[in-house]
């Protein structure tokens, strides 16, 4: 008896040993996949790169135009947060019901400008300048770019009948995203375009801003950001929100010269501005 339970006892010891040197499976970690507007893409970036850091949580990101990459998650449904680049296709999220709403909050402030190559060789000062015969003139897509529906906006709102149609014989492109608004500058594409005043920090040695008049400024946009209704993991979604929310996260913007206010947008137009809301684009905007 006494020798059967020393060989029990030298068996478990023996199955404990072999059992330490087989390696453990690590766990699988955690990720989280977000579905932005590029209008948010360089410090968005960055924010994630840190916060996968500080959390060990991978965050993969599908950017491009707000309401392209708002149909992506929709019919995959899939994704965790959508971060679009302005109140226009959130409130289609909300309306969709593809958002939690009460997760939504503003990050940034963006405010519409006029861009153009650096040192401007084509002397645009304004607007109308965008009507002039052989300009090329490039804005994103109106139909799935929140860039675009502010564009359209703007033109709509400020030109008469035979500058707009002067303006959109010159227009050479609809861009499918932000950053590829900004890019049409950057590879002169294009000799101007109605993008976001942080265009020019996005690339500050090829693009150039140009501000609107300020009674050309319809509205301030703002980047909003919530928990998608598809997410798997509603607690880690939220921490990456306090994150970019948080000063640490806010200061990645801020680098990038991202209005941190309504009022910091307003002080930079001259005048205070309506912020957010939705914009209907007109039927002749859209492609047949």
């Amino acid at each position: 008896m006494a020798l059967n339970r020393v060989l029990l006892s030298v068996s478990l010891a023996a199955i404990t040993f072999v059992m330490s040197l087989v390696a453990v499976p690590p766990s699988i970690a955690e990720e989280l996949l977000i579905f932005a507007g590029a209008a948010s893409k360089p410090p968005t970036e960055e924010a994630a790169q840190i916060f996968e850091k500080k959390t060990g949580i991978k965050v993969n990101i599908t950017f491009g135009g707000s309401g392209f990459v708002l149909s992506q998650m929709t019919l995959a449904k899939r994704g965790d947060i959508y971060f679009p680049g302005s109140s226009d296709f959130m409130e289609l999220a909300k309306k969709k019901g593809v958002v939690i709403p009460e997760t939504e909050r503003n990050v940034v402030y963006l405010v519409p400008s006029i861009n153009v190559q650096k040192g401007n060789p084509k002397g645009v000062r304004g607007l109308m300048d965008l009507a002039r015969p052989g300009l090329r003139v490039a804005i994103a897509n109106p139909e799935g770019v929140c860039l675009g529906l502010f564009a359209v906006e703007i033109i709509e709102k400020n030109l008469k009948t035979n500058d707009k149609a002067a303006l959109r014989k010159n227009l050479i492109n609809y861009t499918e995203s932000c950053e590829k608004t900004a890019t049409a500058i950057s590879l002169k594409t294009a000799d101007a375009i109605i993008g976001w005043s942080v265009f020019g920090h996005w690339d500050p040695e090829r693009i150039e801003t140009i501000p609107l008049k300020k009674d050309e400024v319809v509205r301030i946009g703002y980047i909003p950001i919530a928990v998608s209704r598809f997410t798997t993991n509603r607690a880690a979604a939220q921490r990456f929100i306090d994150f970019i929310l948080s000063a640490e996260g806010q200061s990645i913007f801020k680098k990038y010269h991202y209005f941190m206010t309504p009022e910091e947008a307003s002080a930079w137009i001259g005048a205070k501005k309506p912020v957010g809301g939705v914009y209907t684009l007109p039927k002749e905007w859209i492609a047949q």
